[in-house]
């Protein structure tokens, strides 16, 4: 029998291994299997299919020797058949491997792989002079550590090309290395204690109790883990199995000489202790549901009844409902139809910080019947959801951002995409380049599930299926309970400062409103969509600016850490007390971002007690949670916060909300700027009165004239449609036609300038006018790698699947040339 694999490489093809005969019966399709892969490395790979025969020779007649599957991982597939096709498609979709699929599918616990470890060799000849300087860090960080792995020696040098210095030591003799399968996931477990079963009779216990009289502490324990196990039931139906289990810190922890206790018991072979797999996640009871189930206003039941109602001629429906409106009780209304039905439901959120007030709301109605995945958890976690959703109690609901959308789910019936509008759904690095909400939607065409979409500010594409009937369309235009939509106010901030009114990052109208807030005890938020202290330093004298050596960008200056950070590869730079270029100390930082905002509000607003929310304040799993429960409890006044405060979030006594600037989302170079802008300001302005007295929006922006700005002032989402729907129609964007964009990358930019230029050769007698570029983007350099790009627009009636062999037929065209071997490209399907 052979096994054809999928292994989490960037290879196009399955690899197929001979299955020992011991192991034929065990594997399945779905099995996961650890195999060799090239001279040293090992994998765990997923088996695609099986097959009784396999080719003896290949096309040039050599005879082929396959290698064996070396072990088997588990009793039972880890991945079923749906969620391989699911895989498949994907991967023929968005342009990539199988493999790539499955890395990004599966926790890294579920598929361990060799490490390379590296340690010193028998040669022991050689001098500094010898070696080069790359090959000497490598030497010597080997030296001081002893056997260590190579990816821990590139953090530890901060060097990631150290692999060819590597294989010319090992050549030499001077390093050796070897391969080890690291394995990442290990069951957590705790010491048990189980009766021995010569004693699970009645009578002989009696009698052992008896014979404990005169050690009483020893009876004593007995007769608690007894009745802990619930040993009466168990002896009354003679079942062994039905002992309860019982951990050893729990018989123990009420008596200090218990310990001693036990150890007597375990001598005399009354007791025995064992190793028991412990869950590594929180468990929580499950309430009684209906009593913590909302009461519906007429709105509310209207929608799910219109919602049933479409499901029973669509599989796809759209619940555009206005901020506030209530559409997260909705939500658990069908939730819990389905799972009453014994069905499984998926509910995807665009952002991790989402999920901490979404949790509490669930929690309080479905309790341990919903189990939470995203990447803020412990890999160790999210493998133990994975192995849950396979057991024989699988979690009803799963909340979760896009990556829980691979999860095993064997009656999934219902999956709920909230704020579907957001381009967070869309992967943009490593492969798959996939958007959630679109596979989402594939992926329960393939199990027979419905799927709700939810938006106050739709995306044009979702909008217009649902007006043209393709999906079904519910509309939900007010407020839950009668509460207003919030009054918005747009400040000319390009009048103000020629006043030389706004001397602070806040206007005057928007000062005056967070005072009146503050003082009648009620909070506000301020939006800034950037991060760090300021996006700009510059030397007042020469205008020199601090540029980061990896990438085409300006650094950015983070005053809490007093450093530049790249926000595009991450890398720190100490900031410079004098100008490089002219030795001038008059370095000023320009513009604004949340840091600075936050620094501005210390001194407009003394006596607010701050928060803020941004990439830099919540990197532990906890921060977002301690941020919101802060500012939702009224322990925070105000809070500051990048497009993590836009989505979804619900605050009871928020009264102003101010956008400082609208115009670093109205001028961005893109199509969707206008339909991206009215999203997000709508977003962060149905944060302000959800409940009690109308909110105040505050836009502070230099092109108050826009029409987008009008529409959002006015709430009119069908204007802004019409308008940018016609935009589009016209120079053939997106929904009209599909567009796939093409990066190429390489060291050298002339290398990867005359690439593109090739390419687009090949590509341009099949779309002509369709061909955009090849483009220098606007940051042309990333981690060392320039850039070029191409923009295919796609119609509508071209087949993807061979569009898909046409593109990749290019691509092996133009790197079968020697000159363009290391060129990478890499294409992004349904950019955004």
């Amino acid at each position: 029998m052979y096994a054809h694999l999928i292994l989490p490489l960037a290879l196009q093809q399955t690899y197929t291994y001979l299955l020992p005969r011991g192991l034929e019966a065990s594997v399945k399709v779905g099995s996961r299997v650890i195999v060799q892969f090239g001279a040293r490395r090992h994998y765990t790979g997923i088996v695609a299919s099986l097959t009784p025969t396999a080719p003896t020779h290949d096309a040039a007649g050599r005879p082929i020797r396959y290698k064996e599957v070396e072990e088997i991982c588990d009793a039972a597939p880890m991945v079923s058949e749906p969620q391989l096709r699911l895989w498949k498609w994907a991967a023929q979709y968005y342009m990539c491997t199988p493999g790539e699929v499955m890395k990004a599918a599966m926790p890294a616990g579920l598929k361990p792989e060799s490490e390379t470890l590296v340690s010193k060799g028998h040669d022991t000849t050689y001098t500094d002079a010898d070696l080069s300087r790359r090959e000497r860090l490598l030497v010597e960080t080997v030296e001081r550590y002893g056997t260590c792995r190579l990816t821990d020696v590139q953090k530890e040098t901060g060097d990631t090309h150290l692999l060819n210095a590597a294989r010319r030591l090992v050549e030499r003799g001077v390093l050796t290395v070897a391969e080890k399968l690291q394995r990442t996931y290990s069951p957590r477990t705790e010491t048990r204690v189980r009766l021995e079963e010569h004693y699970f009779d009645h009578d002989r216990l009696v009698d052992l109790l008896d014979s404990l009289k005169r050690a009483p502490a020893q009876e004593k324990l007995l007769a608690e883990y007894l009745d802990l196990a619930a040993a009466t039931p168990a002896l009354k139906l003679r079942n062994y199995s039905l002992l309860a289990e019982v951990s050893k810190a729990t018989l123990c922890r009420r008596d200090s000489g218990a310990e001693a206790a036990l150890s007597a018991l375990r001598r005399k072979k009354v007791l025995t202790t064992y190793a028991g797999e412990v869950s590594r996640l929180a468990s929580a009871t499950t309430p009684d549901g209906p009593c913590l189930l909302r009461d519906l206003d007429s709105r509310q039941r209207q929608a799910i009844d219109s919602v049933r109602e479409q499901w029973q001629t669509k599989d796809v429906c759209l619940l555009h409902g206005v901020t506030g409106s209530g559409k997260t009780e909705v939500y658990i209304h069908l939730i819990k139809e389905v799972m009453d039905r014994g069905g499984q439901v998926l509910y995807l959120l665009p952002e991790i910080a989402l999920t901490t007030q979404i949790t509490q709301r669930l929690g309080r109605v479905f309790g341990g019947r919903m189990g939470v995945y995203h990447s803020r958890f412990p890999d160790t976690e999210r493998v133990e959801v994975w192995r849950k959703q396979l057991s024989d109690e699988p979690y009803g609901l799963i909340l979760g951002v896009r990556s829980a959308l691979f999860l095993p789910a064997p009656r999934l019936r219902l999956i709920i995409v909230d704020e579907e509008h957001e381009a967070s759904y869309k992967q943009q690095d490593p492969a798959p380049r996939y958007h959630a909400r679109d596979l989402a939607i594939v992926w329960a065409q393939m199990v027979g599930a419905k799927v709700l979409l939810g938006s106050a500010t739709p995306s044009l594409e979702t909008f217009r299926h649902a007006r043209e009937g393709k999906y079904g369309l519910v509309s939900m235009t007010q407020r839950y309970g009668g509460a207003s939509l919030p009054h918005i106010v747009v400040e000319d901030v390009k009048e103000l400062r020629r006043k030389k009114r706004m001397p602070t990052p806040f206007s005057p109208r928007l000062i005056a409103e967070v005072k009146e807030a503050l003082a009648r005890g009620e909070q506000a938020i301020l939006f800034q969509n950037r991060r760090g202290y300021s996006p700009v330093v510059v030397c007042r004298q020469c205008g020199w600016t601090p540029r980061c050596t990896h990438c085409d960008v300006t650094l950015t200056y983070h005053r809490q850490q007093n450093n530049l950070v790249c926000h595009y590869c991450g890398t720190t730079y100490r900031l410079p007390e004098n100008c490089p270029a002219c030795g001038s100390t008059a370095l000023k930082d320009l513009g604004y971002g949340t840091e600075k905002i936050e620094a501005a509000v210390g001194e407009v607003f003394p006596g607010a007690r701050t928060a803020r929310m941004d990439l830099d304040t919540t990197r532990s799993r906890s921060a977002y949670d301690d941020i919101i429960n802060n500012f939702s409890e009224g322990r925070t006044d105000l809070l500051i916060g990048t497009q993590m405060v836009t989505k979804g979030l619900d605050f009871d006594r928020v009264r102003v909300v101010g956008v400082m600037n609208a115009d670093q989302m109205l001028n961005q170079p893109d199509f969707r700027a206008y339909e991206r802008a009215y999203q997000m300001l709508s977003q962060v302005a149905g944060r302000a009165g959800r409940k009690g007295e109308k909110g105040l929006v505050v836009i502070q922006t230099g092109q108050p004239d826009l029409p987008v700005v009008d529409q959002v002032v006015r709430g009119d989402y069908e204007a802004m449609y019409r308008d940018q729907m016609a935009e589009r129609e016209y120079f053939h964007y997106p929904p009209f036609y599909r567009l796939i964009a093409v990066w190429l990358r390489h060291r050298s930019s002339e290398v990867v300038d005359h690439a593109a230029q090739d390419l687009a050769t090949l590509l341009r007698p099949r779309f002509g006018e369709g061909l955009l570029g090849p483009d220098k983007p606007a940051v042309g350099r990333v981690q060392s790698l320039f850039l070029r790009k191409l923009l295919l627009k796609v119609p509508p009636h071209e087949a993807p699947f061979a569009l898909r062999q046409f593109l990749l037929q290019c691509s092996r065209q133009l790197t079968e040339r020697p000159a363009y071997h290391a060129v990478s490209i890499v294409y992004d399907v349904d950019p955004l």
